[in-house]
């Protein structure tokens, strides 16, 4: 059984492996929302197996010996070949199309399939294995959990040093050699051959990686259309693939103003994934006057010097640079990306004059709200990042998390300010406008809890023909800085649309707008009816909390019908086409979950008693233990401050602790009051982390990382470690009672975890994280409660 236990863990470490490889390849040639797609698909691969093993469990366990190393090499092979197979003509498919054109839709069914097939094959093994070796399934699903752990850790390490397409071909060797270490007795010849051969594939792709081909939509296609442009320079890392673009035909200019005569010099450009990163600084230290000084970016300056700055999510350095050329003398700034980071501190430091080598910055490489936790420094100016993008970004970020732009976040940039300190915060104008309104949202709410009485003295914003820039004094403006403000939108031709005593025939002197409800909901907002205006708006304009961390997310379900008629059912889904991504591909998934696993189960004859508790109990073990990882996940992002580094942590402590709870497990009967025991302590362990953990988290921020991980490891290891048992518990429990419903538990629990990942994400946008942990709990205590009826 040593081999077979090894066996286990090497193919469990590919599939991970790949698993996370496969979401950083769709995050370049679509974008990261498909990363749920790349879990369910994976997840489906293991509840669709265990639909085969029930239809036909006899025929497949006579050749149990055979057909084990022959699934997990075959697995590999199709991981070698799977990344040239998605960019084929056939299975391409583009987000923005998938709402209007139906070949594009046909097309993402196509990529559910054939990403499907790796991950089926190997859990068809593994569930083979499982079955066959039921009495000693603790072991063996120790062995599962554990090489799942590592398989994290491995893709981490792997991508640092490899790019993506080149990885899938690597991690395929594992099932390889898995396959051949429990090679059967007689009949290894075509097994070995086929191991040559995917061998072999795997060697000729990783030589010949294939190209991706990502979206004709994303920014780096774009870039790469204008004249002579080029990719300069590559690097991969886990947080994403950075390109460096150069071209003549390449500017930066963010909602210049029209007062600007001099030429625009051009400039590389940082790209992430295929998406927009940020210009490298074409900047000079004997420079006094900064290109963003022409731009709304420049509102906090004209206040009047700002000593001490701090720039959050620095990206490439041009508001580093700007608050040098307006004269700061200490500038912190803090940059998420690392990679980044160190292109732009060595092969590009002499384009940018050194400017993060500038004896008055100070560069963090943390996630900014991380930074902020765990910092004590006050400043006179905190900028914030540009929201949204020329054009506007269709709500592809609708998704993503954004704590530096929770009410939480701004609570604590407020307490980090100067006596006559500003925070400043941008925004490109979009149509129909949401990021300024949110934007405005947050300020004002977080000052009234601050206890300001009059809002209205303390914010401004000024507005150009692209951008608005807000600003939040900690004291009130003064008259002379009131009437900087005005001077600076005079010089600018920009136009003043929020300032204490301010004339609305200001709001439009230079820069006209067809609508102009933007200044009544700006208004509407810095007033006491702003609760009505969240009620009334067509779009969710309430700011994000640390619960709900979702700035960009603005979609109201109860407006779509009013939306549609407005806009028309075609461009509807370019306002938030992030979100319906989503929600699409839960839809798609659960159908596909349905037709591959519950509709074929339930034409089945089962035998035995124990139908509904089978399904209750599995599917709730399912639910549940996906539900609390991706909700500890995104509690982990704050604490690490990368979320790559948070889900390697998270991911790999949980499965490892439950590897070492399943193997206890195996010690004990499995019995009714055992199990349902072991189910309860699991939602009670739930139901305390639900509370406890946030303020724990935020208590030991500024610990050291050696610290921190080891920390995160013996938080999580207690729910970990009781949430293994219940599975391994559930299956032996199964087998004394009614074997052949073993298969079917394990394609229920495989169904559920399919739909639970795309199902926790949406539950967490619409009520949040707390309550996505309640229904985890709930869910143990409902398996809790069937199983007690057992007794």
């Amino acid at each position: 059984m040593g081999k077979l236990h090894i066996s286990v863990g090497l193919l469990s470490v590919a599939l991970i492996a790949f698993e996370l490889v496969l979401m950083q390849i769709l995050s370049i040639v679509q974008w990261y929302h498909f990363a749920y797609m790349v879990i369910s698909v994976a997840l489906l691969g293991f509840g669709a197996s265990g639909t085969v093993i029930s239809l036909a469990g006899s025929w497949l366990l006579k050749r149990v010996d055979f057909l084990v190393p022959l699934l997990m090499i075959l697995s590999g092979v199709a991981m070698a070949v799977i990344v040239e197979v998605s960019q084929a003509d056939l299975f391409r498919f583009d987000s923005y199309l998938v709402f209007v054109e139906g070949a594009h839709v046909r097309a993402l069914v196509l990529t559910y399939l054939i990403l499907f097939v790796p991950f089926f094959l190997g859990a068809l093994a593994l569930g083979l294995v499982f079955v066959r070796y039921v009495g000693q399934i603790g072991r063996l699903y120790f062995s599962n959990l554990l090489g799942s752990g590592l398989g994290g850790a491995v893709a981490i390490v792997l991508l640092w040093v490899f790019l993506p397409q080149k990885l899938s071909s690597l991690i395929s060797l594992l099932p390889f050699a898995a396959g051949l270490l429990v090679l059967p007795a007689g009949r290894k010849l075509p097994i070995v051959l086929t191991a040559i051969v995917g061998c072999g594939l795997s060697f000729y792709f990783f030589l010949d990686s294939p190209r991706l081909i990502p979206s004709e939509y994303k920014s780096l296609s774009r870039a790469l259309n204008l004249p002579e442009a080029k990719i300069v320079l590559e690097r991969n890392s886990p947080l994403g693939l950075v390109q460096i673009v150069s071209s003549p035909a390449l500017r930066h200019a963010p909602g210049l103003s029209l007062a600007y005569r001099q030429p625009l010099r051009a400039q590389e450009v940082v790209f992430n994934n295929g998406d927009w990163y940020g210009p490298i600084v074409a900047w000079s230290r004997t420079d006094s006057v900064h290109l963003l000084d022409y731009t709304t970016l420049a509102l906090p300056y004209t206040l009047g010097v700002r000593s001490r700055v701090l720039v959050m999510q620095a990206g490439t350095g041009s508001q580093v640079a700007q608050a040098i050329a307006n004269g700061a003398h200490y500038v912190t700034a803090v940059e998420t990306h690392t990679t980044v980071l160190s292109i732009l501190e060595h092969d590009f430091a002499q384009a940018s004059d050194s400017l993060f080598y500038h004896p008055a910055v100070t560069v963090y490489n943390l996630d900014p709200r991380t930074y902020l936790m765990s910092d004590t420094s006050t400043y006179d100016l905190i900028v914030l990042p540009t929201l949204d993008a020329f054009g506007g970004t269709a709500g592809l970020y609708a998704l993503q998390e954004q704590y530096a732009l929770t009410k939480q976040a701004f609570h604590e940039m407020w307490k980090r300010l100067t006596p006559d300190g500003v925070i400043s915060f941008s925004s490109w104008m979009d149509y129909p406008v949401r990021n300024p309104l949110k934007a405005l949202a947050t300020l004002v709410e977080v000052l009234s809890e601050e206890g300001v009485e009059n809002v209205t003295e303390h914010i401004a914003a000024v507005r150009s023909w692209g951008t608005i820039t807000f600003i939040a004094k900690r004291t009130p403006l003064t008259k002379v800085q009131i009437e900087n403000v005005r001077a600076f939108c005079r010089r600018m031709l920009f136009d003043p649309a929020l300032l204490p005593q301010l004339d609305p025939a200001e709001r439009t002197h230079f820069n006209q707008l067809s609508d102009e409800s933007i200044f009544e909901y700006l208004d509407d907002i810095m007033s006491s009816n702003r609760a009505a205006l969240y009620e009334e708006y067509d779009f969710n304009i309430r700011p994000a909390t640390d619960d709900r961390p979702y700035f960009s997310q603005f979609l109201r379900w109860q407006s779509l019908p009013y939306l549609e008629e407005l806009y028309g059912q075609q461009a509807l889904p370019f306002l938030e086409i992030g979100y319906l991504i989503v929600v699409v591909t839960f839809v798609q998934i659960f159908i596909i979950a349905v037709c591959l696993i519950i509709l074929p189960l339930f034409r089945m004859n089962k035998q035995g008693s124990n139908r509904s508790w089978t399904l209750v109990y599995f599917g709730a073990l399912g639910v549940g233990y996906m539900f609390v990882e991706i909700v500890f996940i995104q509690r982990f992002i704050l604490y690490f401050g990368h979320p790559i580094y948070a889900a390697a942590a998270v991911i790999a402590a949980m499965l490892i602790c439950s590897g070492i709870g399943s193997y206890f497990s195996s010690r004990w009967q499995a019995l009714s009051p055992v199990i349902w025991k072991t189910v309860s302590l699991a939602a009670a362990f739930i139901a305390v982390y639900s509370i406890l953990l946030p303020p724990l988290l935020h208590s030991s921020i500024s610990l050291s990382m050696p610290v921190k991980v080891t920390l995160s490891f013996l938080i999580i290891a207690p729910p970990a470690f009781v949430m293994g048992m219940p599975f391994p518990l559930g299956l032996r429990f199964l087998s004394e009672r009614s074997e052949t419903q073993i298969p079917w538990a394990w394609g229920i629990n495989g169904c559920m975890s399919v739909v639970s990942t795309a199902l926790a994400t949406l539950l967490a946008v619409e009520f949040g994280f707390l309550i996505v942990m309640i229904c985890a709990a709930g869910v143990y205590a409902g398996a809790a409660v069937v199983t007690a009826f057992q007794l």
